[in-house]
């Protein structure tokens, strides 16, 4: 029997999963990449803000091959001594309490889904509810996918994990109907940042507004900060420019500059919900991820990464908005740092292959929406070359006759 045709750009015997480009990269120095060909690009996406410090990054590099040749790999049964480090490091930047390691932003917001569930039980709640959000987007397993706001995530995994309602976002009369209507509900579950669902910002007095019904409920105010957190907005979390703090906080993406690696901080209220036997890794917390961790931060801290990203981001931003702000068919531009969201009024995933032929790395979410996520060591003049490829190309893309 013939095997089927497979599509132009898969790889034989890697699960289709995935709709790539016909590129394939070789290395990287800096926030530029280049290809098997030799051909270079502009990267505006930084692995969908995983690689904090660029490629190639000098000390991060001589960390790690230091780290491997010591030891890449202790189960959870010892300690592990970096991770005590890395914990208290994110302790002191977040104001929190205590941290579970685990592999991923997926693994990090299963964990507090958790939590949330745990926290319900010990009150006496059985069936335990948690608020999430339209258009969140908290990862592709069964439990994350059900928080997950969009129907194409859904779609052939039904039925969905019970025990989430879901409200608008910056919304705060929904939230407190929910209040009044739902005594199952422990926990408020939301993206500082949404970046999968479009780049949309949660309001800094709906933050405020959310801890503070939070309190008042006694339910946990558990913050994704998975794609946002990390320096992305110039503060160490996205949430800080509100001025509050979470009870729970999921990170992943840009901890580990690339190397897989994903968190869950705690403050009181739930950092001693989880008991021994409750949860548990068997990589979460193994020494190469942690001195990845760590040597993030340091390097994040020496070479003031935060304020090159507020800079770098306002400085960006402000190109986009004069280039672009005024087009009829740009919606909006939004977002902060280095988190940038460019809503079109019609679906634009073509700008994503026309700008890697220009040679620019972006992403396209939310079918109409171009995320810009360059690395934290992205320079103005790299801003105003990105703006050079990426105008013309939303300029021509913006003159086309819309398909009937």
């Amino acid at each position: 029997m013939t095997a089927p045709a497979s599509p132009a750009n898969a790889m034989p015997h890697v699960m289709p999963t995935y709709g790539r480009l016909p590129v394939a990269l070789s290395h990287g120095q800096g926030a530029e990449v280049w290809d098997t060909e030799g051909r270079r690009y502009l990267d505006g996406l930084s692995g969908i803000a995983v690689n904090t410090l660029g490629h190639n990054h000098a000390r991060f590099v001589a960390a790690l091959q230091d780290q491997v040749a010591k030891m890449i790999h202790c189960c959870n049964y010892y300690q592990v001594p970096l991770q005590e480090e890395l914990a208290r490091m994110l302790v002191e930047r977040s104001g929190l309490t205590n941290v579970f390691f685990c592999n991923s932003g997926l693994e990090a917001n299963e964990a507090a889904l958790k939590i949330a569930r745990k926290f319900g039980h010990d009150k006496g709640i059985d069936r335990a509810e948690v608020v999430v959000y339209e258009k969140a987007f908290h990862g592709r397993s069964i439990a994350t996918l059900s928080a997950t706001g969009n129907p194409k995530v859904h779609a052939g995994f039904e039925p969905l994990v019970e025990g989430f309602v879901r409200v608008p976002l910056n919304d705060i009369a929904a939230l407190e109907e929910v209040a009044r209507t739902h005594p199952n509900v422990t926990a408020v579950f939301l993206e500082v940042i949404q970046g999968e669902g479009g780049v949309n910002p949660s309001g800094l007095q709906y933050l405020r507004d959310v801890r503070a019904l939070c309190d008042q409920q006694g339910w946990l105010l558990m913050l994704d900060e998975v794609q946002c957190g990390i320096g992305r907005t110039g503060k160490w979390f996205a949430h800080q420019w509100a001025g509050i703090q979470p009870d729970v906080m999921p990170l992943a993406k840009g901890l580990g500059s690339g190397v897989p690696i994903g968190a869950v901080v705690c403050g009181p209220k739930a950092a001693d919900v989880l008991k021994p036997g409750n949860h548990g890794t068997t990589f979460g917390g193994n020494p190469l991820a942690m001195r990845a961790g760590v040597e993030t931060l340091k390097i994040m801290e020496a070479d003031e990464l935060m304020a090159n990203a507020h800079h770098v981001g306002e400085h960006l931003t402000g190109l986009l908005r004069r280039e672009l702000g005024t087009l009829p068919g740009v919606v909006d531009i939004r977002g902060q740092g280095l988190m940038i969201g460019i809503e079109l009024d019609r679906p634009c995933g073509v700008i994503l292959n026309r700008a890697l032929d220009a040679g620019l790395l972006l992403s396209v979410t939310a079918d109409k929406v171009v995320r810009l996520l360059p690395p934290l060591i992205f320079t103005q003049a790299q801003a105003d070359e990105l703006v050079s490829i990426l105008a013309p190309i939303v300029r021509q893309f913006l003159s086309e006759p819309q398909p009937a």
